[in-house]
């Protein structure tokens, strides 16, 4: 089949056109050079490693929200798992707390007031004796023989032992316990009639100066959260060894002297 000249520069316009319609409409690269190529290369490489990297990192987030124990799960553990302090106590009461009354006296005189006539007495000496009431560290007994007063520095003595006992329980694990000190300053009113029950009783008391306490180790008041479950049950004698670590620390800082009273069931302290 034989093409005309004029059939053959129709057909090569024709295709001359449609390829520069096809350059208009499409993105052809120019061919690049080998510097660009290897550049294009390696940002490709980059960003392979980057993708990578990304995935491992979700992978491993999702292996350890995996792993993670549920809201529920949470509230069935334990409320405390710390690890707590051991008990240790004293190896022994009358040589950890030897301080009789003749060492006692001497502090009492030398930190004290002088003694009180009576209640009415120890009412006006506000500049003297702060009043001594059931605070959040320590609970005041019922007072039969001696009245809500000592000295500052006695007062503040009570107050850093009961502190102090609170976080030796709560470090040992212990519900928390109030100490209870049972006796006070004695006016010389209640020393005439504390005498006249016990023959025994020191007409001299180092309690006479405001400067002196007894904490009982027999007996503690439980501290309930009002609205919280029952507190459960200690006993005593694991309290008593609380204790006795916290007045040993407190005499080993010159903080007090302290007597263990066997028949009393107390520890006789005198601030220094």
């Amino acid at each position: 089949m034989k093409v005309s000249k004029k059939a053959y520069l129709h057909v090569f316009t024709i295709i001359v056109l449609a390829l520069g319609l096809l350059r208009l409409t499409t993105d052809i690269d120019e061919p690049k050079s080998p510097e660009e190529i290897a550049m294009a290369d390696s940002l490709a490489v980059a960003n392979e490693a980057s993708e990578s990297e990304e995935l491992t990192i979700n992978n491993e987030q999702l292996t350890i929200n995996t792993q993670q124990p549920t809201t529920n799960t949470q509230a069935s553990l334990p409320p405390d798992t710390r690890k707590h302090h051991k008990i240790f106590s004293v190896p022994d009461y009358d040589k950890a707390f030897p301080d009789s009354q003749s060492v006692q006296i001497v502090a009492a005189q030398k930190y004290g007031v002088k003694p009180v006539k009576d209640d009415k007495d120890a009412e006006n000496r506000k500049d003297e004796l702060v009043y001594i009431g059931s605070s959040p560290w320590y609970h005041v007994d019922r007072l039969s023989s001696s009245s809500p007063y000592l000295v500052p520095r006695a007062a503040v003595l009570l107050q850093d032992i009961g502190r102090a006992f609170y976080d030796s329980l709560d470090a040992k694990g212990v519900p928390l316990h109030k100490i209870i000190t049972t006796s006070v300053l004695r006016t010389k009113a209640n020393v005439q009639k504390l005498r006249t029950r016990n023959i025994n009783a020191t007409e001299n008391s180092c309690h006479l100066y405001g400067t002196t306490m007894d904490i009982c180790y027999n007996r503690y008041k439980t501290v309930q959260d009002p609205k919280g479950p029952k507190r459960r049950e200690v006993t005593n004698d694991t309290l008593k060894w609380i204790l006795c670590e916290v007045l040993r620390d407190m005499r080993e800082q010159g903080r007090c002297y302290v007597k263990y009273e066997k028949k009393q069931g107390c520890f006789h302290l005198t601030t220094r």
